[in-house]
């Protein structure tokens, strides 16, 4: 606190200040009546509180900000059923790596005279959840519970973090020497250059040497480095789902997605390959492939150590800074001509043959492969896609080039529905002046599809495209692969159309395949927020992930 400021006038004030003084612009929240000093001390703050329709979003838009700007994205909701439509967003931010703060209120812990009425012990179920939690019990130690939620959601691994606090403290008065903690600028370690070498001796070595690209490797200064070893080196790679964009996928030695864990054509690749250099997964995303004893070496390239799974048990680790390890191994390895990678370029040119195959098919509902193909022609090179979870996220996994990181954000590692329309709104917010789309199935937005009103009320640039087949198609795809009867997945939908225009957003449906370019076009050049509806036919599932991949993959 600066002599310019006056002495907060209670621990709500110190809270905001406190937030202010992290750098915090906006909170995302449901605030309830347990929350009122906090409401009323922002607003006289500078931070922008944008209210939610339902805590979930809130803390999908806090996480989604985490994931963007690296910075960690706040949240706030009251007690009871208010925090606990937060535990979804909690463990989406912890599983995917993304810095979030929590705030939820509670009744007065000194002296209250509602009985048990709404109380749950918030802190001990977010205990699993998050990497800090904790009530607030003195208004004199409000900096140091802030300063310390902050560090350690933005410390590698980041993730999710909770603050309580009660409605007493918020209102007690502080100490008049309670100070706030200025931010840390510590840096990360970097590899020691002992394990450095090593994994140099190693790539050297090897013959059918391959790069893996995951989720923690989505970050500029990691990209810029990704590009350098790829281009010094001519060794192929390859993404998992959250690592699409960390290097253009127009790249000559891009291979393709490993949306699916096995049976894939970059599997005939990972089969192939005698080293992995695996820079930022770790087995919190769905593994993109198997390990087996005495198979394949990998090297384990992250900011921290590898958890060991028995599908995942590097070989070697260099731990450290990612783009600092990257940047070494690319300056210090160099092209060896003892490198073979043929097969590699053949599984390539087999995943390019594939990847066009029906992309502009006319069939009507329209088929996958088209609106991926659809979609990627609208899209901007900047425009950013967010993804809700369902079955077309594998097919905009494998289909949908991405050219530059976060430009595709989706989930691989909750994988939780609902989190596409408040991700892209997030996108939007960030990012005024690129085109954003949020990509939902009809299941997925549904669970979130009131957070329209805050996209129209912010005047958002959006277009949400939904995916229908008025079904969870993906659990209908895993029926019918156990050989199970189709039993128990579909359901009836409103009309989007007037369902968007309800909100006063611009609604579109997609009746002839041909209309879908256009109307994404017409949609993303207007501005506003737009809701276009189109029916999918997931026929293509079966066809091409259980039968014909198996035999395409044979022939290489």
């Amino acid at each position: 606190m600066t002599n310019a400021q006056a002495t907060p006038r209670n621990g709500a004030e110190l809270f905001v200040r406190a937030l202010e003084n992290e750098g915090v612009k906006y909170i995302f929240a449901v605030p309830g009546e347990e929350n009122l000093d906090l409401l009323e001390a922002l607003r006289k703050s500078d931070i922008r509180l944008i209210l939610n329709r339902h805590e979930q979003a809130a803390g999908f838009m806090a996480a989604t900000f985490g994931r963007l700007t690296g910075r960690v994205g706040v949240c706030l909701s009251t007690l009871g059923p208010g925090a606990t439509n937060l535990v979804t967003a909690a463990a989406y931010a912890q599983l995917g790596g993304m810095p979030m703060m929590m705030i939820s209120g509670q009744k007065p812990i000194k002296s209250s005279k509602q009985g048990l009425f709404q109380i749950l012990d918030v802190v001990d179920l977010m205990r699993p959840l998050t990497k800090y939690t904790r009530q607030i019990s003195n208004a004199n130690t409000i900096p140091a519970k802030v300063r310390e939620a902050f560090r350690l959601a933005s410390e590698e691994r980041p993730g999710a973090v909770h603050l309580e606090l009660p409605e007493d403290i918020a209102a007690e008065v502080p100490a008049p020497d309670t100070h706030i903690f200025a931010p840390s600028d510590a840096r990360r370690p970097s590899a020691s250059q002992k394990s450095l070498e090593i994994a140099c001796d190693m790539l050297r070595e090897a013959k059918h040497p391959l790069i893996m690209i995951g989720a923690g490797a989505n970050r500029k200064r990691v990209s810029q480095a990704l590009i350098h070893l790829v281009n010094t080196t001519n060794i192929p790679f390859f993404t998992t789902q959250m690592g699409k964009g960390v290097v253009d996928e127009r790249h000559p030695r891009y291979l393709g997605n490993a949306a699916l864990s096995a049976g894939d054509f970059v599997h005939r690749a990972i089969d192939h390959a005698d080293l992995v250099i695996n820079v930022g997964h770790d087995v919190v995303e769905k593994p993109p492939f198997f390990m087996q004893p005495g198979g394949k070496k990998v090297i384990h390239v992250n900011f921290s150590g590898a958890d060991v799974d028995p599908v995942y048990f590097p070989q070697h680790e260099v731990v450290g800074d990612i783009a600092n390890s990257v940047e070494y191994m690319a300056e210090n390895c160099g092209i060896c001509h003892n490198h073979d990678f043929t097969c590699f370029m053949e599984v390539k040119a087999a995943v390019d043959r594939h990847l066009r195959d029906k992309a502009e098919d006319d069939r009507f509902p329209v088929i996958p492969q088209r609106i991926v193909h659809d979609v990627r022609a609208m899209v901007p090179e900047d425009g950013i896609i967010a993804l809700d979870n369902g079955m077309y996220k594998l097919w905009f996994a494998r289909n949908y080039p991405a050219y530059d990181n976060n430009t595709v954000l989706l989930d691989n590692a909750l994988a939780s529905m609902g989190a596409g329309l408040p991700s892209a709104m997030m996108a939007s917010m960030l990012y005024p002046d690129l085109k954003v789309m949020a990509i939902c199935g009809d299941g997925g937005f549904m669970m979130n599809s009131q957070e329209l009103e805050t996209a129209v009320r912010l005047d958002l640039n959006l277009v949400v495209l939904i995916i229908n087949d008025s079904a969870y198609g993906m659990i209908k795809w895993k029926q019918a692969q156990e050989g199970l009867a189709d039993f128990g997945l579909d359901y009836r939908n409103p009309d989007f159309v007037k369902y968007a225009e309800s909100y006063g957003a611009t609604g579109h449906r997609v009746v002839r395949t041909e209309d879908l370019r256009p109307t994404l076009e017409r949609a993303l050049a207007a501005g506003g927020v737009h809701l276009v509806d189109v029916p999918v036919d997931y026929s293509e599932n079966r066809r091409v992930f259980d039968e014909e991949l198996a035999e395409l993959t044979r022939q290489l």
